[in-house]
């Protein structure tokens, strides 16, 4: 291998064709930077119908996952999700053409009224915006997963923000928590389990001037983080629930929580599990995925 090349990922499942889309988020979700189908038994196809996108009964859905991405997790979860349901392989891909593929269809994203998500390598749509430049480097977060989205209307919807600080909790490329600040937030804790994302949250910090104001904090330590008015998290549902009582504990009395990396059909467990703490203020829903806002009693 030249010392070009870089050695990338691919995690495929095979899956009935109803299901593709799914499994398509959730592999964006946990952190791949692009998707691709095939067909698993050479069933064709009929001619879909306009904005119809029809798949084959059984289909391949295939991650691509960048140099360096500790993929277990990612296995992991799928095993956890659907069991043997669904075959899953591993295997890697050669080709350094498919960094610029990946920069090349990863575009500004407005997100609310006046944030802006810019990759670091493109032009500002509009300079007078809240904007936020990223580079995700090998950690989760661009804006244009649904959960990730959701979580940068909530921050931009939030009238008072200029008073109130932030805790991030499962930071990845640290775009909430730097989103938070852009928006006015006097400071921002990000924290994360992850060295690689602690090390992006930083990098992106710093590119948008507010690494002064950010503290991040390994996620072993996360404890001795100070009770914060607005709380978010973007993980996933499982381990959402679990943490009920650790985000309890970091949301001070009265303080909002958002929660998302929630499909619909788990959205009810989570609800189940913050109840006791919170009362539930409502959900958003998009392509599937929900986010979840409370207030601490």
């Amino acid at each position: 291998m030249s010392e070009d090349n870089q050695m990338w990922k691919q995690v495929s499942l095979v899956v009935d064709g109803a299901k593709a889309e799914e499994v398509s988020d959730i592999l964006f979700y946990l952190g791949s930077v692009a998707v691709t189908y095939e067909d698993a038994k050479d069933d064709p196809i009929l001619e879909p119908l306009p904005g119809e996108q029809k798949m084959w009964p059984t289909t391949i859905v295939t991650g691509l996952f960048t140099q360096g991405f500790d993929t277990a997790p990612v296995i992991s979860y799928l095993q956890h999700l659907y069991g043997d349901q669904y075959p899953i392989a591993e295997h890697d891909l050669e080709d350094k053409d498919w960094v610029r593929a990946w920069m090349d269809n990863f575009k500004p994203i407005k997100c609310g009224s006046k944030l802006w998500i810019c990759p670091s390598w493109s032009e500002i749509p509009d300079p007078q915006a809240v904007n936020v430049m990223l580079d995700p480097g090998l950690a989760f977060g661009t804006g244009t997963h649904p959960t990730t989205f959701l979580c940068l209307g909530f921050l931009d919807s939030l009238p008072d923000l200029h008073q109130t600080n932030v805790l991030d909790y499962g930071c990845g490329s640290g775009i909430l928590a730097i989103a938070a600040l852009k928006l006015g937030a006097p400071e921002a804790y990000g924290v994360d389990i992850d060295p690689q994302a602690l090390i992006a949250s930083r990098d992106n910090a710093e590119r948008n001037h507010v690494a002064d104001r950010l503290k991040l904090v390994d996620g072993s330590n996360a404890s001795s983080l100070p009770a914060c008015p607005i709380v978010v998290a973007n993980i996933l549902a499982g381990p959402l629930a679990q943490l009920e009582p650790h985000l309890a504990a970091l949301c001070q009395s009265g303080g909002k929580l958002a929660l998302s990396g929630i499909l619909e059909t788990q959205a009810d467990e989570v609800i189940a599990a913050y109840q006791q703490d919170f009362v539930i203020d409502g959900t958003k829903t998009m392509e599937g995925w929900v986010l979840i806002t409370a207030t601490r009693k």
